[in-house]
């Protein structure tokens, strides 16, 4: 009894197959609709395996930590002897003529590496060791005026040790005529790398404030409060600061960042000029599916150039590659999301219940409208 009156709940009533009628139009609407079909699921399948990337905002709340910048500049016109590297931020840290973990490469003018060799780390790029003979000198060296024993500064026995003792006086230093400086070839490097490139790259730490660095010419220091460039030593020199950004990045990589930055190149074209470049920092998380999470950053930029002096006219300011940069309060989530396995199911069924209905209903309207023009052409003969 309850099985016969389990009969009523047939959502699916069947027809006897002597009143089934197929058609040619019928089975070719079946095909397509199965192809169809097909498409529809091998696109859900490919979705699925994929991944969506969500988005999401909210105030930074970090504190203390370092700002790692990642750096990968080629200048073509611009020697390794010739270049500094200084950091400084609003909190009042300097960072002068930065050596650690920065390298430099010396190109050709035809943009080649020089020679095979490991890259030659920035404190050493200006610096060979001393040849000693017989007139080298021994014990305390002089200064040529700048000592100072209220700052420590007794003896020179080095090109650098001379520079310095100059900068804290607030002094040019003129190294074709130091003893130490000819003794070490460093005059001698400025004329050997005349005319070459060098390519700068490595990474810097500094601290999560608001900041600018920036390449140009001349040992630094700083006079009177002043940041100081010393360009002396290339009175004769021609800055040409064209270049290429191969990279710039502050902190890690993640999936799918893009760096607005590289493989960017400036050319001068009209005399000695100063690229700025203006960077918005965005701190940034990213989540993978894994659930590893990344610290890093993205940002924005805008650039400007401002043109100090033309071919042969003395610069009225500091030629060379600015970035100034700060850092959004606002911190951005990016997260790998994945699909549900639900999700995926209840989308194939959903194509295949519609895209059967769908093509029941166009293929019920040919069938009917073909019987009832068949009606009407037999009615006429009859007539």
């Amino acid at each position: 009894m309850l099985i016969s009156q389990l009969k009523k709940f047939d959502a699916y009533p069947k027809t006897v197959d002597d009143f089934r009628v197929k058609t040619y139009t019928g089975a070719i609407v079946s095909i397509i609709g199965g192809i169809f079909i097909l498409w529809l699921f091998f696109s859900q399948v490919t979705l699925y395996f994929s991944t969506d990337i969500h988005h999401e905002l909210f105030v930074d709340t970090t504190r203390g930590e370092k700002l790692k910048i990642n750096m990968d500049i080629t200048f073509h016109h611009l020697p390794c002897a010739y270049l500094s590297l200084d950091a400084m931020d609003v909190s009042g840290e300097h960072q002068f003529d930065v050596a650690h973990n920065i390298f430099k490469k010396r190109l050709s003018p035809t943009g080649q590496p020089i020679i095979e060799a490991p890259p030659i780390r920035e404190e050493e790029i200006n610096k060979k060791e001393a040849q000693k003979d017989n007139n080298d000198i021994v014990g305390c060296g002089s200064c040529y005026g700048a000592e100072d024993p209220s700052k420590g500064i007794g003896c020179c026995n080095s090109c650098e040790e001379v520079r310095v003792a100059y900068s804290k006086k607030g002094w040019g230093l003129d190294p074709s005529g130091i003893p130490q400086c000819i003794r070490e070839g460093f005059t001698k490097n400025l004329v050997e790398q005349n005319g070459e490139g060098c390519q700068v790259y490595g990474f810097i730490l500094v601290n999560k404030v608001a900041g600018n660095f920036h390449f140009a010419p001349g040992k630094s220091f700083q006079q009177h409060h002043m940041h100081v460039h010393d360009l002396q030593p290339f009175k004769d020199g021609a800055f040409n600061v064209s270049h290429t950004i191969n990279r710039l990045s502050f902190g890690n990589d993640f999936p799918g960042i893009k760096n607005p930055l590289d493989d960017v190149t400036k050319t001068e074209m009209v005399g000695v000029g100063m690229f700025q470049y203006f960077v918005k920092v965005v701190p940034t998380i990213y989540e993978g599916l894994n659930g590893n999470r990344i610290a890093t950053n993205q940002y924005s930029v805008t650039e400007h150039y401002r043109l100090l002096a033309k071919k042969g006219e003395e610069p009225s300011g500091l030629p060379g590659l600015f970035f100034m940069y700060d850092l959004s309060p606002i911190m951005m989530k990016v997260s790998e999301k994945g699909k549900s396995f639900a999700s995926f199911l209840t989308n194939v069924c959903a194509i295949i219940g519609g895209v059967f209905t769908v093509f029941g209903i166009f293929d019920s309207f040919i069938y009917y409208s073909t019987k009832n023009l068949q009606k009407k052409i037999d009615l006429g003969k009859t007539f």
